[in-house]
């Protein structure tokens, strides 16, 4: 599809918004659907895995001279308003090739043991990152749920991608355009310790937010999902 009218958008939003009536993460889910139309409409769809990418949803793109002073900006400021977090082992922030940067989240402090539910003490951390994300919006943000390999992998998968699913729509709520975000879980494939089948190792089970900066002539790339996360 390589245009919409305007109708034909009001309708798309009118309809999304209807669906969500009886949900109670409507807002949240909601304003993504409609934030996917807007972005359509604004750029080209990038295809892609769950949360289908739109270009159009970033506020313009980094030239790639500034792209190192950019995110390098970006990640002092996360470590500056994470440092409490980073001091008690909850989370890390590194960086990756191309810029990139990763803030992997343990997702015991985010949730209870086989919930999605994001735990109270948590939401702060996330509400803090949302705000540094909301300042350097020339970036897609990509969430990917991970678990240990205790469990079923089918059962590890669902748990990994709705812990994802939670992380973004709190994103939302908080601000951050639904349009820049794309949600995956990965289930137990990216262990970051290597353990025998059915063991419960802590680090395995987390939450990465991985930012990718929206390169001017090379904008695609940021809706390219993060290569291998784990160890």
């Amino acid at each position: 599809m390589k245009s919409f009218k305007p109708l034909v958008v009001a309708a798309l939003v009118v309809g999304l918004a209807g669906c969500a009536t009886d949900d109670p993460n409507k807002r949240a889910k909601t304003g993504a659907a409609i934030g996917a139309v807007l972005g359509a409409v604004a750029g080209n769809q990038v295809s892609g895995a769950r949360g289908a990418p739109i270009v159009g949803a970033v506020v313009g793109a980094i030239a790639g001279g500034a792209v190192g002073n950019y995110m390098d900006k970006q990640h002092a400021q996360l470590q500056r308003d994470l440092a409490a977090e980073a001091a008690r082992n909850e989370l890390q922030i590194t960086q990756l090739p191309g810029g990139a940067l990763k803030i992997g989240i343990a997702s015991d402090v985010s949730f209870d043991i086989d919930s999605a539910q994001l735990l109270p003490n948590a939401l702060t951390t996330y509400a803090k990152i949302a705000n540094v994300l909301k300042t350097y919006d020339k970036t897609v943000i990509h969430v990917v749920g991970h678990t240990d390999s205790s469990g079923s992998a089918t059962h590890n998968q669902s748990l990994s991608e709705r812990r994802a699913s939670s992380v973004a729509s709190y994103m939302v709520n908080q601000g951050v355009p639904a349009g820049r975000l794309r949600e995956e879980g990965r289930g137990e494939r990216e262990l970051l310790v290597r353990t025998a089948d059915g063991v419960k190792e802590a680090r395995n089970r987390r939450v990465d937010i991985v930012i990718k900066p929206v390169i001017e002539g090379r904008e695609q790339e940021a809706w390219t999902p993060p290569p291998y996360l784990g160890g």
